[in-house]
């Protein structure tokens, strides 16, 4: 069907930053699948897990164990909230997951989201975006969710008995890696103890190191009592997760959720294979250090009107249709990034990438710019 509007490049192959298509042509990748291949492309440990795991066993279903899967929560649970984990495809199932949760431990609550705030496209995952382009082809959507201003007013305002939880990104991602201030981030933590209902955090994108912590939360130490991860959780394969705290961790029972496919042997092994490439506090202080040099030089460059970001999750306003400038990366000086507004570029590269790789990149783009 005809729902992603695809550039004319057919990709065949991958390797580390750089991508080459099916004429042979080489890019720079600053996009990395939208902050999935945060270890680069087909990195050799992501491979070598798959290929072992793909040849010993591929899918059992969650009628049973798999050691990968279960060594997984195990490694998740204590790097991050305690408590108990969900697996799930995505990301956006995996906020299907924490919407059941906070409406089973507060029935009939509703759900507080963030204008700006993107967790996915179906039913519920929607239903918490509060874009207008997005929900109205869909209507009616699923009622219970509450739309306020990112500020800490407003959360306080909206937060009351009836609230299940407060859901958002520590960073809007879609909507132009917009932060979220962090009074605005204790503002809802404090919002949430007072009156019982649960803070949860979407990490999809932000999660893996990919701000320059493991966890965006890890920044702000507001601490939620569940979070939604995904996207560069299996290192280019697709696996999300909803760890739940210890408050929430046995709230769903038996027969109250499930997925076919979640937690997979396969997916199992290469998030693990991820995980020990990305959860490195050296490549942390790497990826904060890049990023601040990728700052500073987009705002070197003509036409750069205001940069905004946090590690390698960066953002540029310029003074030009965004659109255009992407396609021309593309086409013209083989460079992958993506516009996330009319005149936002967005910059996700992969946390392996060089200072010589990003510099690189940069001056593929000034042309474009000037």
């Amino acid at each position: 069907m005809r729902t992603y509007a695809r550039f004319p490049v057919e990709f065949v192959r991958g390797e580390g930053v750089r991508l080459w298509d099916s004429e042979g042509h080489e890019y720079l990748d600053f996009l990395t699948g939208i902050s999935v291949c945060n270890t680069g492309h087909c990195h050799p440990r992501v491979v070598a897990a798959v290929q072992d795991q793909v040849a010993r066993l591929m899918h059992v279903g969650n009628l049973y164990f798999n050691r990968p899967m279960v060594q997984l929560a195990e490694r998740l649970v204590a790097r991050s909230l305690g408590g108990s984990v969900f697996f799930t495809n995505s990301g956006a199932e995996a906020n299907e997951a924490a919407l059941k949760l906070v409406r089973k431990a507060r029935p009939r609550g509703d759900v507080v989201v963030l204008h700006g705030g993107f967790h996915g496209r179906t039913y519920g995952a929607l239903s918490a975006t509060p874009q207008e382009s997005k929900q109205a082809p869909f209507a009616p959507l699923v009622p219970g969710f509450v739309a306020v201003a990112p500020e800490a007013a407003a959360i306080e305002a909206a937060v009351g008995e009836r609230t299940a939880a407060v859901l958002l990104e520590p960073i809007q991602g879609e909507s132009g890696v917009n932060l979220i201030d962090g009074d605005v981030l204790a503002a809802a933590r404090a919002a949430c103890d007072r009156v019982g209902a649960a803070l949860v955090f979407d990490e999809v994108q932000t999660g893996m190191g990919r701000t320059g912590t493991m966890w965006a939360y890890e920044a702000s130490g507001v601490v939620p009592d569940a979070m939604t991860i995904a996207k560069a959780l299996g290192g280019g394969l697709p696996i999300g997760a909803l760890i739940a705290g210890p408050r929430l961790a046995g709230v769903l029972a038996p027969g109250d959720h499930g997925s076919t496919f979640a937690g997979g042997p396969v997916v199992a092994a290469a998030a693990h294979a991820a995980l020990d490439v990305l959860d490195d506090s050296g490549l942390h202080a790497r990826v904060r250090e890049l990023g601040e040099r990728l700052q500073e030089r987009l705002l070197e460059l003509p036409g750069v009107l205001e940069v905004r970001g946090r590690g390698l999750m960066v953002a540029a306003v310029v003074d030009r249709p965004a659109p255009e400038v992407v396609r021309r990366a593309l086409l013209e000086q083989r460079l992958v990034v993506n516009a996330t507004g009319a005149q936002t570029l967005r910059f996700l590269p992969p946390l392996v990438l060089t200072q010589t790789e990003l510099d690189e990149g940069l001056d593929r783009l000034a042309p474009l710019l000037a």
